[in-house]
């Protein structure tokens, strides 16, 4: 009986959320009394198991294989499904991520097991012999849902920011394990092969930092003051689907279900009325402040800040604030 957490990383780089996944495993197998223990996919992760030690876990579970150089859905949903079959955990949390909801179904799919995504809550009764019960978010976190998971490995993701990542002082090395998986063509489907890199590397999917434009914005030429602010904050900017549909910015810069799901530390949204695809897209923010002229807009009512102004105004007079803070 244990708990393993799915470590995302990207050709090495451990995300931000699996922090957070990883402390969630370890509170869980203490409140189980048993072991927490972490995978990782691809040679290229191994030199994170140090990292992964100094989160508790007693065990690191490398799955190597030659195809696993970069991302791939279905090769790394597999390569989970054999190391679950091989360790047999109580529990496998992954990042609730678009990386980490594929892999998790993937893996689910393979098992024939269910699988619950994006939740925020465990069972604070949970030891293992029975089913688990969990909250989770659904409709684009409109709506929380209970709902208990019976099966012989329990599969869920955690949602983005629900839990504060915290090393485990006086934590001892992991154990390494590697496990050689077997995959076939039948995987070879799909795999990351370029990639579009914003400031310094950074991208839309994984700044901390997002500052969007929506229609409010009014032209293509109208997102300078948009691009100052997020070079002041080191971050990148995004868009509506209404920004793309009129051709003021490519599609890579699209924020919502139909373009690229973010979780930055805040999210500036600008001109953006926070249409629900829009919203499942960018809900995962732990910050989002919406600048805005409608104080009704939906992203102004679901913001934890917002400012009602011209966006025109009020951009320019936050970046002319910082550089005046900085003494520029």
């Amino acid at each position: 009986m244990t708990v393993l957490a799915v470590i995302e990383h990207d050709r090495g780089a451990m995300t931000g959320a699996s922090l957070g996944v990883m402390t969630a495993a370890r509170n869980l197998a203490k409140q189980m009394g048993t072991k927490f223990e972490a995978v990782t996919i691809g040679a290229n992760a191994d030199r994170l198991s140090e990292t992964i030690s100094n989160f508790g876990a007693t065990t690191v579970h490398q799955a190597h294989n030659p195809m696993l150089i970069d991302y791939g859905p279905e090769a790394w949903g597999e390569s989970l499904a054999q190391v679950a079959r091989k360790t047999s955990p109580t529990v496998v949390i992954g990042t609730g991520t678009e990386r980490g909801h594929e892999v998790v179904a993937q893996a689910a799919a393979r098992l024939d097991l269910p699988a619950a995504m994006n939740c925020i809550e465990f069972d604070k009764n949970f030891d293992g012999t029975q089913p688990l019960n969990v909250t989770r978010t659904r409709w684009g976190g409109s709506l929380l849902e209970q709902a208990a998971i019976d099966a012989p490995i329990k599969l869920v993701t955690l949602a983005n920011h629900v839990v504060e990542p915290q090393e485990e002082l006086g934590s001892t090395p992991a154990t390494v394990s590697t496990i050689d998986v077997q995959l076939d063509d039948s995987v070879a489907q799909s795999f990351v092969q370029d990639r579009v890199e914003r400031v310094a590397g950074v991208t839309l999917a994984t700044s901390p930092v997002v500052v969007s434009g929506g229609r409010g914005v009014g032209s293509a030429e109208a997102f300078a003051p948009l691009e100052e602010l997020a070079s002041l904050l080191n971050g990148v900017v995004g868009c509506s689907r209404a920004v793309t549909n009129n051709g003021w910015r490519n599609h890579t810069d699209q924020v919502g279900q139909t373009g690229t799901r973010i979780a930055p530390d805040i999210y500036i949204a600008c001109g953006i009325s926070g249409a629900i695809q829009h919203w499942v897209g960018a809900m995962a923010s732990k910050n989002i402040l919406a600048i805005n002229t409608d104080a009704q807009a939906n992203i102004v009512t679901k913001a934890g800040y917002a400012v009602i102004g011209d966006l025109h105004k009020v951009v320019p007079a936050i970046s002319a604030e910082i550089r005046r803070r900085r003494g520029k």
